[in-house]
């Protein structure tokens, strides 16, 4: 028999598990070329992970605050109804489900299925419809092999998480732990190696030219996908014990975790390959940083041990998006705000229904093929809301002075007004630098304003 209230049975360890989960992806392994490759530096190249992780913090301890004062399940859909109004949280929750979670499911699934091609060469499927396109942008039948992969993935994962939330964690648990002594292995044989060089790594440019703001902002830009994800956690506010006091607690463990862990594999990168090399490999579109850094001190051998890295890496990371990213329609199920049957649980406490949507939608995603476009939407949809959960810290001040905060952010009011006005100067960058991205993520988002009047509509919501 189904129920409609779920179980808070996850505690700090576990917060910590779903926060460093959601957030340990392709990032850790890839971004380290284009980043190079902008700064010609590789000291500017660890300042620019410091800084991003620093704003990334400065975010995460103002999610704190709110998370502290308003947990639940829903994470922001449930904060913003508080800040701001109904219709507001109904266009993140949609904005959600339409592009920012689905499409990171889809992404992640995708490197997965590739990276297990570059293992075991999957046949190819259908190869004489691979230029077939629809409306001269999605190829839904380019790489059918690795996208129905990807799919199976979502499908299995998915079907994991109906099995309950601590089954979900437990799973991403494990993984993390595999992942963890993995990166650790590669950081120590890595910097105690002959082919590892400290010294290499300065703060002058290969190209004898000063590095500026602008170039700094891109590479944190690229730092950035590196970070994304931490705020699901909020997702399943509902589920954790004692939450106002573990949620914002397991974010600021673990965010710390991830600075410490990007930049020490990091400068193993830069002690292991030149900035040229590493300029190369960005050039050459096709490799991976990470792979050509092991290989250096571990052959052959090291391409296929990263290589399964990589596979276990994004397998955990995709199963954390999955286990949190459907919380939010649940929520917005049970108010009438989403398909009806979204709000029913299982007789393992998931929301079954709400997964089962939320895989549909995946895996239409994966045979779009526009990865890289919802890659740049999700970022610049992702910031608006950064932007507007922080805002809700000065918000929440005035409209609940008294309430009591478990948390309180450290350096009140500059913190969070520094990542406001980032927020801000990112949003408008993305639109004049990537004006194609930007409109169809927003043109995306903007599909909640009629599906906002239908669902109101048709169940007689009241905002």
């Amino acid at each position: 028999m189904g129920t409609s209230q779920l179980n808070r049975s996850l505690g700090l360890r576990l917060v910590i598990v779903i926060v460093i989960g959601n957030i340990i992806g392709s990032g850790v392994y890839k971004k380290v070329a284009p980043m190079t490759a902008e700064l010609h530096s590789s000291g500017w190249v660890l300042i620019c992970w410091v800084l991003a992780g620093i704003i990334s913090l400065f975010g995460a301890l103002c999610n704190a605050e709110v998370a502290g004062l308003l947990a639940d399940t829903g994470g922001e859909y449930i904060y913003y109804q508080k800040i701001y109004n109904k219709f507001f949280a109904f266009l993140f929750g949609w904005s959600l489900f339409a592009v920012i979670q689905t499409a990171a499911i889809s992404a992640l699934a995708y490197v997965f299925a590739e990276s297990l091609n570059s293992i075991i060469r999957f046949p190819e499927i259908l190869p004489s419809l691979s230029n077939v396109s629809v409306f001269g942008w999605f190829q839904p039948f380019a790489d059918l092999n690795v996208k129905l992969v990807a799919i199976i993935l979502i499908i299995i994962l998915t079907w994991i998480n109906t099995k309950g939330i601590k089954t979900g964690a437990g799973v991403s648990m494990g993984i993390l732990i595999l992942v963890f002594g993995s990166i650790f292995t590669i950081i120590v044989f890595g910097l105690t190696s002959s082919a590892a060089h400290v010294s290499n790594i300065q703060m002058a440019t290969t190209n004898n030219q000063p590095v500026t703001v602008s170039a700094v902002f891109t590479a944190m830009l690229a730092a950035f996908w590196g970070y994304q994800g931490w705020a699901s956690v909020g997702f399943v506010g509902g589920e954790i014990k004692d939450a106002k006091k573990n949620l914002p607690r397991g974010i600021v463990i673990g965010i710390f975790a991830i600075i410490v862990l990007y930049l020490l594999v990091n400068t193993t990168y830069l002690s292991l390959l030149s900035i040229p090399q590493l300029e190369a490999v960005n050039s050459a579109g096709n490799k991976i940083a990470a792979i050509e850094a092991v290989k250096s001190f571990w052959g052959s051998n090291g391409a296929l041990f990263i290589s399964l890295l990589i596979l276990v890496t994004t397998l955990g990371c995709c199963n954390a998006t999955i286990l949190a990213s459907c919380r939010p329609y649940y929520a917005m199920a049970r108010e009438g705000l989403f398909f009806k049957s979204a709000a029913k649980l299982n007789d393992k406490q998931a929301p079954k229904n709400s997964l089962l949507y939320q895989c549909v939608w995946a895996c239409i995603l994966v045979l779009s093929g526009t990865f890289d476009q919802l890659t740049d939407m999700i970022i610049f949809a992702v910031f608006i809301y950064y932007g507007a959960t922080t805002l809700g810290v000065f918000i929440l001040r005035k409209k609940m002075p008294d309430a009591p905060r478990p948390y309180k952010v450290w350096g009140y009011p500059v913190v969070p007004a520094i990542v406001v006005v980032f927020c801000v100067i990112l949003i408008v960058n993305t639109v004049f630098t990537r004006p194609r991205e930007a409109a169809v993520g927003a043109a995306l988002m903007a599909t909640g304003i009629p599906m906002y009047w239908w669902f109101t509509r048709k169940k007689n919501v009241v905002n």
